[in-house]
Protein backbone atom coordinates (compact mmCIF):
# COMPACT_ATOMS: atom_id res chain seq x y z
CA UNK A 1 0.00 0.00 0.00
CA UNK A 2 1.23 3.47 -0.85
CA UNK A 3 -0.92 6.49 0.03
CA UNK A 4 1.65 9.23 -0.49
CA UNK A 5 0.56 12.26 -2.54
CA UNK A 6 -3.07 11.45 -1.80
CA UNK A 7 -5.46 13.04 -4.28
CA UNK A 8 -8.81 12.28 -5.86
CA UNK A 9 -7.84 8.98 -7.50
CA UNK A 10 -6.31 5.78 -6.11
CA UNK A 11 -5.26 2.60 -7.88
CA UNK A 12 -6.24 -0.87 -6.69
CA UNK A 13 -3.99 -3.78 -7.66
CA UNK A 14 -6.33 -6.73 -7.16
CA UNK A 15 -3.93 -9.64 -7.42
CA UNK A 16 -3.37 -12.74 -5.33
CA UNK A 17 0.00 -14.10 -4.26
CA UNK A 18 1.71 -16.44 -6.72
CA UNK A 19 0.91 -19.40 -4.44
CA UNK A 20 -2.80 -18.62 -4.62
CA UNK A 21 -2.69 -17.90 -8.36
CA UNK A 22 -1.33 -21.39 -9.01
CA UNK A 23 -4.53 -22.85 -7.57
CA UNK A 24 -6.62 -21.18 -10.27
CA UNK A 25 -4.35 -20.92 -13.32
CA UNK A 26 -2.85 -24.12 -14.73
CA UNK A 27 0.45 -22.74 -16.00
CA UNK A 28 3.56 -24.92 -15.72
CA UNK A 29 6.16 -23.38 -13.38
CA UNK A 30 3.84 -20.41 -12.98
CA UNK A 31 4.98 -19.15 -9.57
CA UNK A 32 7.97 -17.22 -10.91
CA UNK A 33 5.79 -15.85 -13.71
CA UNK A 34 3.13 -14.54 -11.31
CA UNK A 35 5.72 -12.99 -8.99
CA UNK A 36 7.32 -11.22 -11.95
CA UNK A 37 3.99 -9.99 -13.31
CA UNK A 38 3.09 -8.53 -9.91
CA UNK A 39 6.46 -6.81 -9.68
CA UNK A 40 6.08 -5.29 -13.15
CA UNK A 41 2.56 -4.10 -12.33
CA UNK A 42 3.64 -2.41 -9.11
CA UNK A 43 6.49 -0.61 -10.89
CA UNK A 44 4.10 0.57 -13.62
CA UNK A 45 1.69 1.88 -10.99
CA UNK A 46 4.41 3.61 -8.97
CA UNK A 47 5.41 5.67 -12.01
CA UNK A 48 1.97 7.34 -12.00
CA UNK A 49 2.71 8.87 -8.57
CA UNK A 50 -0.88 8.01 -7.62
CA UNK A 51 -1.74 6.35 -4.29
CA UNK A 52 -2.19 2.60 -4.66
CA UNK A 53 -3.40 -0.37 -2.64
CA UNK A 54 -2.45 -4.01 -3.27
CA UNK A 55 -5.18 -6.48 -2.32
CA UNK A 56 -3.93 -10.06 -2.14
CA UNK A 57 -6.02 -12.95 -0.78
CA UNK A 58 -4.97 -11.79 2.71
CA UNK A 59 -6.62 -8.38 2.33
CA UNK A 60 -9.67 -9.49 0.34
CA UNK A 61 -12.98 -9.99 2.13
CA UNK A 62 -15.97 -11.98 0.86
CA UNK A 63 -17.12 -15.40 -0.28
CA UNK A 64 -17.26 -14.69 -4.01
CA UNK A 65 -15.07 -12.80 -6.45
CA UNK A 66 -17.78 -10.17 -6.77
CA UNK A 67 -17.89 -9.60 -3.01
CA UNK A 68 -14.11 -9.48 -2.67
CA UNK A 69 -13.66 -7.08 -5.58
CA UNK A 70 -16.52 -4.83 -4.49
CA UNK A 71 -15.28 -4.77 -0.89
CA UNK A 72 -11.85 -3.65 -2.07
CA UNK A 73 -13.35 -0.76 -4.05
CA UNK A 74 -15.62 0.21 -1.16
CA UNK A 75 -12.73 0.19 1.32
CA UNK A 76 -10.59 2.52 -0.82
CA UNK A 77 -13.45 4.91 -1.58
CA UNK A 78 -14.29 5.06 2.13
CA UNK A 79 -10.84 6.52 2.76
CA UNK A 80 -11.82 9.72 1.00
CA UNK A 81 -11.00 9.07 -2.64
CA UNK A 82 -13.40 10.15 -5.38
CA UNK A 83 -12.23 7.64 -8.00
CA UNK A 84 -10.59 4.23 -8.15
CA UNK A 85 -8.73 2.51 -10.97
CA UNK A 86 -8.84 -1.26 -10.46
CA UNK A 87 -6.39 -3.53 -12.27
CA UNK A 88 -4.97 -7.04 -11.97
CA UNK A 89 -1.42 -8.26 -12.46
CA UNK A 90 -1.86 -10.27 -15.66
CA UNK A 91 -1.70 -7.57 -18.35
CA UNK A 92 2.01 -6.87 -18.90
CA UNK A 93 1.34 -4.50 -21.79
CA UNK A 94 -0.52 -2.10 -19.49
CA UNK A 95 1.39 1.19 -19.41
CA UNK A 96 1.73 4.08 -17.02
CA UNK A 97 0.36 6.31 -19.78
CA UNK A 98 -2.86 4.26 -19.90
CA UNK A 99 -3.30 4.58 -16.15
CA UNK A 100 -2.83 8.35 -16.33
CA UNK A 101 -5.30 8.55 -19.22
CA UNK A 102 -7.82 6.68 -17.08
CA UNK A 103 -7.24 9.17 -14.26
CA UNK A 104 -7.79 12.08 -16.65
CA UNK A 105 -11.10 10.66 -17.91
CA UNK A 106 -12.26 9.90 -14.36
CA UNK A 107 -11.76 13.54 -13.48
CA UNK A 108 -14.34 14.23 -16.21
CA UNK A 109 -16.75 11.90 -14.39
CA UNK A 110 -16.56 9.14 -17.02
CA UNK A 111 -16.50 5.37 -16.64
CA UNK A 112 -13.22 3.95 -17.97
CA UNK A 113 -12.75 0.36 -19.11
CA UNK A 114 -9.73 -1.37 -20.59
CA UNK A 115 -11.25 -4.27 -22.55
CA UNK A 116 -9.57 -7.66 -22.76
CA UNK A 117 -10.05 -10.09 -25.62
CA UNK A 118 -12.06 -12.58 -23.55
CA UNK A 119 -15.01 -10.23 -23.01
CA UNK A 120 -13.80 -8.94 -19.68
CA UNK A 121 -11.52 -6.04 -18.85
CA UNK A 122 -8.04 -5.49 -17.46
CA UNK A 123 -8.86 -2.04 -16.04
CA UNK A 124 -11.91 -0.38 -14.56
CA UNK A 125 -11.96 3.27 -13.54
CA UNK A 126 -15.05 4.37 -11.67
CA UNK A 127 -16.27 7.38 -9.69
CA UNK A 128 -17.73 6.84 -6.21
CA UNK A 129 -21.10 8.26 -7.33
CA UNK A 130 -21.42 5.45 -9.90
CA UNK A 131 -20.36 2.60 -7.63
CA UNK A 132 -23.27 0.72 -6.06
CA UNK A 133 -21.95 -2.03 -3.81
CA UNK A 134 -25.04 -4.26 -3.80
CA UNK A 135 -25.29 -4.13 -7.59
CA UNK A 136 -21.61 -4.64 -8.32
CA UNK A 137 -21.09 -7.62 -6.02
CA UNK A 138 -23.82 -9.56 -7.87
CA UNK A 139 -22.62 -8.92 -11.43
CA UNK A 140 -21.50 -11.96 -13.52
CA UNK A 141 -17.83 -11.63 -12.67
CA UNK A 142 -15.25 -13.84 -14.38
CA UNK A 143 -17.53 -14.44 -17.36
CA UNK A 144 -17.49 -13.09 -20.91
CA UNK A 145 -20.53 -10.93 -20.06
CA UNK A 146 -18.94 -8.84 -17.32
CA UNK A 147 -17.83 -5.90 -19.46
CA UNK A 148 -21.31 -5.31 -20.84
CA UNK A 149 -22.81 -5.84 -17.39
CA UNK A 150 -20.61 -3.16 -15.81
CA UNK A 151 -21.48 -0.68 -18.56
CA UNK A 152 -25.18 -1.42 -18.09
CA UNK A 153 -24.95 -1.14 -14.29
CA UNK A 154 -23.40 2.33 -14.52
CA UNK A 155 -25.30 3.76 -17.48
CA UNK A 156 -28.79 2.23 -17.21
CA UNK A 157 -30.32 5.04 -15.15
CA UNK A 158 -28.18 7.99 -16.15
CA UNK A 159 -26.46 9.61 -19.10
CA UNK A 160 -22.99 8.34 -18.38
CA UNK A 161 -20.19 8.40 -20.94
CA UNK A 162 -17.91 5.38 -21.18
CA UNK A 163 -14.31 5.58 -22.37
CA UNK A 164 -12.63 2.43 -23.68
CA UNK A 165 -8.87 2.08 -23.67
CA UNK A 166 -6.94 -0.12 -26.10
CA UNK A 167 -7.81 -3.83 -26.06
CA UNK A 168 -5.07 -5.95 -24.46
CA UNK A 169 -4.40 -9.63 -23.75
CA UNK A 170 -4.59 -11.08 -20.23
CA UNK A 171 -2.13 -13.87 -19.41
CA UNK A 172 -4.48 -16.47 -17.94
CA UNK A 173 -3.45 -19.64 -19.83
CA UNK A 174 -0.46 -21.14 -21.60
CA UNK A 175 -2.16 -20.25 -24.89
CA UNK A 176 -2.10 -16.61 -23.79
CA UNK A 177 1.65 -16.92 -23.22
CA UNK A 178 2.09 -17.94 -26.85
CA UNK A 179 0.13 -14.89 -27.98
CA UNK A 180 2.32 -12.71 -25.77
CA UNK A 181 5.26 -13.43 -28.05
CA UNK A 182 3.56 -11.39 -30.77
CA UNK A 183 4.58 -8.30 -28.83
CA UNK A 184 7.53 -9.65 -26.82
CA UNK A 185 9.71 -6.80 -28.11
CA UNK A 186 7.84 -4.35 -25.84
CA UNK A 187 7.89 -6.56 -22.74
CA UNK A 188 10.58 -6.57 -20.04
CA UNK A 189 13.39 -8.99 -20.91
CA UNK A 190 12.99 -10.79 -17.59
CA UNK A 191 9.35 -11.59 -18.37
CA UNK A 192 10.13 -12.72 -21.93
CA UNK A 193 12.78 -15.08 -20.58
CA UNK A 194 10.35 -16.64 -18.10
CA UNK A 195 7.60 -17.03 -20.71
CA UNK A 196 10.07 -18.69 -23.09
CA UNK A 197 11.18 -21.13 -20.38
CA UNK A 198 7.57 -22.07 -19.65
CA UNK A 199 6.75 -22.63 -23.32
CA UNK A 200 9.88 -24.75 -23.78
CA UNK A 201 8.94 -26.85 -20.75
CA UNK A 202 5.42 -27.33 -22.10
CA UNK A 203 6.87 -28.40 -25.46
CA UNK A 204 9.08 -31.00 -23.75
CA UNK A 205 6.13 -32.37 -21.75
CA UNK A 206 3.99 -32.51 -24.89
CA UNK A 207 6.69 -34.42 -26.77
CA UNK A 208 7.14 -36.92 -23.92
CA UNK A 209 3.39 -37.55 -23.70
CA UNK A 210 3.19 -38.00 -27.48
CA UNK A 211 6.01 -40.58 -27.43
CA UNK A 212 4.45 -42.49 -24.55
CA UNK A 213 1.05 -42.67 -26.27
CA UNK A 214 2.68 -43.55 -29.60
CA UNK A 215 4.65 -46.42 -28.04
CA UNK A 216 1.59 -47.75 -26.20
CA UNK A 217 -0.55 -47.74 -29.34
CA UNK A 218 2.10 -49.38 -31.49
CA UNK A 219 2.95 -51.91 -28.81
CA UNK A 220 -0.70 -52.98 -28.64
CA UNK A 221 -0.94 -53.10 -32.42
CA UNK A 222 2.01 -55.45 -32.88
CA UNK A 223 1.32 -57.52 -29.76
CA UNK A 224 -1.63 -59.63 -30.92
CA UNK A 225 -1.29 -62.21 -28.16
CA UNK A 226 0.56 -65.50 -27.76
CA UNK A 227 1.67 -67.28 -30.94
CA UNK A 228 -0.52 -70.12 -32.20
CA UNK A 229 1.14 -73.55 -32.36
CA UNK A 230 0.31 -75.30 -35.60
CA UNK A 231 0.11 -79.07 -35.49
CA UNK A 232 1.21 -81.05 -38.51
Amino acid sequence: MNTSNQGKTAIIIFANSSKEELKHKAIVNGQKLFDTLTGITIQTVKKTKLPYFHFTEKEQLGNSFGERFSNAIHKVLSQGFDNVIAIGNDTPKLTTASLLKAEKELNKNKLVLGPSMDGGFYLMGINKSHFKFEIFKNLPWQTKHIRKSVVHAVTSNQQQQVVFLSMLVDLDTQYDLKKAFNYSFVLPKELVKIVLQILQTVQVYTTIIYLIVYNILHSNYFNKGSPVVLQS
